[in-house]
């Protein structure tokens, strides 16, 4: 990492879609600086994989790389559209550990379409997981977040709210910056509590299983999911009773907190195009 990285030491954090990509990358660095982990997510040894059983990465993997860095890991299997699970999976976490003082909404499904070529069933599982997801996970921490000893945290990975409109891939990006538009109104809501509620978003294109899979763009437009880890452990790195409310671009942030060099992160040389925040905001333009 570029810029410094907190002590985590002690701290647990209870992370949503760790199997594989961004979550599983989030899951490994707050380990690295000492955090605790839950592990989320569908795929799982313990029924065969399930539904997702073509899929590389399970919860208990990513549980167990995290051990290897010499923190607790605890793998839970989860559907975040279910309310009587995630209650259950919120309860066995603060159970097991005592204390939850970092949550991250990080699940989420995507499918690039217009309205009118999108199926209502692909509509629900957007809605569901993506916003219902952010929703029914904040709310469950909500109580034992407001009496944590550590800082508490309610982060979700999710794009600043800038337009009104998404022609062509409205059904997913009304539903990712639904993930934004609640974590941000609770940064009010929970002013008061010293909980810090962000949201925080890629400007380009991250190397994932889901990038790959729906082709968007090739390796000169990606950078790694380190740079959206590092991106979530410079916000662990301050105050959360004062930085709350906030929708984040993760080099922006990097940026303003000193790193002046980001190809560490680029799979290619070269500097790759703001693909991602273009996505959500077609007048985005660098500021850097």
């Amino acid at each position: 990492m570029s810029v410094d990285a907190p002590d985590l030491s002690g701290q647990t954090a209870f992370i949503t879609g760790t199997t594989r990509g961004i979550g599983k990358a989030i899951a490994l660095a707050l380990a690295e600086q000492g955090c605790n982990i839950v592990s989320t997510g569908k795929t799982s040894e313990a029924d065969d994989y399930g539904e997702d059983k073509d899929l590389e990465g399970t919860i208990e993997q990513t549980a167990r790389e995290c051990e290897e860095k010499g923190v607790e890991a605890l793998p839970i299997q989860l559907n975040v559209r279910d309310e009587d699970r995630v209650e259950a999976a919120v309860e066995e976490a603060i159970d097991h550990f005592g204390e939850v003082n970092i949550v991250i909404n990080n699940a989420s499904a995507i499918q690039l379409a217009n309205v009118e070529d999108l199926p209502a069933n692909r509509f629900d599982l957007l809605t569901d997981v993506n916003v219902r997801g952010t929703y029914l996970v904040s709310r469950a921490f909500m109580d034992h977040l407001k009496q944590t000893d550590e800082d508490a945290w309610i982060l979700t990975n999710a794009p600043p709210v800038t337009v009104d409109r998404a022609p062509g891939e409205a059904p997913y990006a009304w539903s990712k910056m639904g993930m934004s538009f609640l974590t941000l109104s609770l940064a009010t809501e929970l002013s008061g509590h010293d909980i810090g509620c962000n949201s925080f978003w890629p400007v380009t294109a991250i190397d994932t299983r889901a990038t790959r899979y729906f082709g968007l763009g090739t390796e000169d437009d990606w950078r790694s999911p380190d740079i959206v880890s590092d991106t979530v452990l410079e916000i662990l790195s301050r105050d959360p009773a004062s930085y709350t409310g906030n929708a984040v671009y993760d080099e922006e942030l990097l940026a303003a907190a000193g790193v002046e060099d980001f190809s560490e992160y680029n799979l290619t040389e070269g500097n790759p195009a703001p693909m991602s925040a273009q996505m959500f905001d077609p007048d985005y333009e660098r500021s850097i």
